[in-house]
């Protein structure tokens, strides 16, 4: 019986995390959620046996999220400067598998709902808005094992999704859908950087294009986002040209969040930074830049 409980859990051990992370936005937290979630499954009576062990498994993760999140949203409100979500580098199990039941046409995909850009949108709903959203219209779990996991009835339940769809819809920011696209502008900015190319930069970002950094208060970083082209361009070439050593600094393409982003070495100062990017119509219109380290031990640098 150990056994089998045991090959249950393994078995959507994947999905769990996929849930977790979405939900609480850092990889510390889903870790500790799925390990919590291990420790009520093995402690649960063998008789009677679990009749949905999927089902019921992604309730108890989900609510030990939820609760966790409450007390994490107000940390994040003393946060120093931006808070942004823990980015995930090519190979992160970030998906779960497929979503499950039939998918409605305003349901978001696995891909775009792990996206750094969304993540930072979900982080402005409430967290039962948050998991009711995340469970339904990324992981079509039914509202009635949603409304177990959030204390709540499944009408109840259906207007958090649907409050939460909403807002989304309002303030998600317009991006590519088409990879090669989003990989094409991120190479473009990436040399405009590279080369010191001020007008070459200005061409690559939207008018209305957002910076926000992400230091925590361990590293020197904007505190506010900075706001418009011609300042994100000012503000990215000066960082690079006063901050930083061309002979000690490595910066390279990766896989951000599930979409094209940079990561950035600096083994002089044993610095590390992830920059994800929003794109829409071949300029960039977010980059959210992670440089706290306490968001980046998780990740493995040496491939770059």
């Amino acid at each position: 019986m150990a056994d089998d409980r045991l090959a249950h859990f393994e078995e959507q051990r994947s999905r769990l995390w996929a849930v977790a992370y979405r939900i609480m936005g850092t990889v510390t937290d889903a870790d500790d959620a799925v390990q919590e979630t291990w420790l009520r499954w093995q402690s649960l009576p063998d008789d009677p046996p679990v009749a949905n062990p999927r089902g019921y498994l992604t309730t108890v993760v989900s609510r030990i999220c939820y609760d966790l999140l409450g007390s994490a949203r107000a940390r994040r409100e003393r946060y120093v400067g931006p808070w942004l979500p823990e980015p995930l580098l090519a190979g992160a199990d970030a998906t779960g598998g497929d979503a499950i039941g039939a998918a409605p046409e305003d349901r978001v995909t696995l891909d775009e709902s792990v996206g750094m850009a969304l993540l930072t949108v979900l982080e402005r709903l409430t967290p039962a808005e948050r998991t009711a959203f995340i469970l339904h219209d990324v992981f079509a779990v039914p509202f009635p094992e949603i409304a177990e996991a959030v204390g709540r009835t499944p009408e109840s339940v259906r207007q958090l999704a649907s409050r939460a769809r909403k807002r989304v819809r309002a303030e998600a920011p317009r991006r590519t859908v088409d990879p090669a696209e989003h990989r094409r502008t991120v190479e473009a900015f990436l040399s405009a950087v590279m080369g010191g190319d001020f007008e070459a930069l200005l061409s690559v970002l939207d008018p209305e294009v957002v910076w926000r950094s992400d230091g925590g208060g361990r590293v020197s970083a904007a505190r506010r986002p900075v706001l418009g082209r011609d300042k994100v361009a000012r503000y990215v070439l000066g960082m690079v040209t006063r901050g930083f050593d061309p002979s000690t600094v490595r910066l390279g393409l990766r896989d951000v969040n599930g979409a094209t982003g940079l990561v950035l070495v600096d083994t002089a100062g044993d610095r590390t930074g992830v920059f994800a990017f929003t794109v829409h119509d071949g300029r960039i219109t977010e980059v959210d830049a992670v440089i706290n380290p306490d968001k980046l031990g998780h990740l493995d640098f040496d491939q770059l």
